[in-house]
Formats: structure tokens, sequence, C-alpha cells
């Protein structure tokens, strides 16, 4: 399968969290918090609107119910998320990988927006399927160990916990699409 662009530019940004090249020159600035809470919210927003445009442009029931959950269950934790950064006083912090995740998800939207029919059910699934495995490389690898407070690192562990469910249905709708 050929990643997207969208893909491609999520899994740079996110993983220029993770350090992995020891050969960098000097370290990244460690990660906060409030970037965090932003990143996984940029995140859960960027999958809410990819199910928007697959609720408005698909007529395979299969990609509408998926695209209906995805919807409800992204909003769902973003509220969640919203709602324990009010508590915490705490505002999340726009960052290089939340820009660099947005501007890459308005890629991916105008490409997708291109396509119809079998085309466009197809290219959204697998989107949906590289998207769930980059965030949750990056959730998993990166943000829920860099995480500091307690509250914070359950909400990003009960997202990891969604994500892959939501990559295992992503898998099961790319495959049975032509």
């Amino acid at each position: 399968m050929n990643k997207s662009l969208f893909a491609l530019v999520l899994t740079l940004g996110l993983g220029s969290l993770a350090s992995v090249h020891a050969q960098q020159a000097p370290a990244a600035p460690a990660i906060n918090d409030a970037q965090i809470a932003h990143i996984a919210y940029t995140a859960g927003a960027i999958d809410v609107t990819a199910a928007k445009q697959a609720l408005n442009k698909s007529h395979n029931k299969a990609v509408i119910e998926f695209a209906k959950e995805m919807a409800r269950d992204h909003a769902a934790v973003n509220d969640q998320a919203l709602a324990l950064a009010k508590k915490l006083g705490v505002t999340p912090a726009d960052n290089a990988t939340s820009q660099s995740l947005a501007k890459g998800a308005a890629a991916e939207q105008t490409k997708l927006a291109a396509l119809s029919g079998a085309a466009y059910d197809k290219a959204y699934a697998d989107n949906e399927v590289a998207f769930h495995k980059a965030v949750l490389a990056a959730l998993d690898g990166t943000l829920i160990p860099a995480t500091q407070n307690a509250e914070l690192k359950s909400l990003l562990e009960t997202g990891s916990k969604l994500f892959h469910e939501h990559q295992m249905h992503a898998e099961h709708l790319a495959a049975s699409l032509k």
C-alpha cells in the first residue's frame, strides 16, 4: 500500500518527536504537556474532519458507518481533552508538530475531495489505516511516555486504546474495498 502524502507528513511530523536518529546534532527540546495536549487534540480534530468529508462524499454503507464512528469517537475524546485542560488550567500549546499535522491534513483533504465513488472510499480507508498507525506510533512511543500529568497520561492511554480499535476497523474496511 502506498502511504498518502498526509500519512507521510504525519509520520515525519510525529516521528520528529521520537528522536530516533542518534546522529542528530543538537537534541530536540523536550516536549511539554501543553504541546502534547495540542498534538493529541489536533490528531483527533483531523480525524473528525476526514470523517465529515467521508459522510458527505461516500455512498458506501460500510464507509459511512466507519466515518460516523470516527466522528463520534474522536469528537468525544477531544471534548474530554478540552474539559481536562480547563480543569487543569492548561492551554494546549500550538507547536511545529501540530502545524505539520494540520498542513498535511489539509493537503490530504484536498486530494480526497478530487476523488469519488469507489476510488474515494478506498483512498479514505487506506488513509485512515496509515493515519491511525502513525498516531499510535507517536502516542505509544513518544507522547504517552513524555507526559508528566497523570490525568493527561490516562486520557492519552484511553485514546491509544481507541486508536488501536479504530486501526483494526480501518484495516478491515480497507481490505473489504476493491
